[in-house]
């Protein structure tokens, strides 16, 4: 089973930010470049989310849809397991 550990690269460093591997023991790892901005707060995240969904709600975009007529076609559209 793969470990992920969150790290943030500095130059040719990790400098891991929890939790650390357990040995000092060489260790091949694979590195995924986030694209995010580490100076962002991840509470501003939250508050552009709340904003974001705020002018979808006022731009009325989804006022067309009958929630419970889509939830029935929805359940329509896809096949229940071992049922036919």
């Amino acid at each position: 089973m793969l470990t992920t550990f969150d790290a943030v690269l500095k130059g040719n460093q990790l400098e891991w930010t929890n939790d650390v591997p357990l040995s000092d023991r060489p260790r091949a790892v694979r590195v995924t470049i986030l694209d995010i901005d580490s100076t962002e707060d991840v509470s501003s995240r939250g508050e552009k989310m709340a904003e974001a969904l705020e002018k979808l709600a006022q731009s009325k975009a989804y006022s067309d849809v009958e929630p419970m007529t889509w939830q029935r076609e929805l359940r329509q559209d896809r096949s229940l397991p071992q049922r036919n």
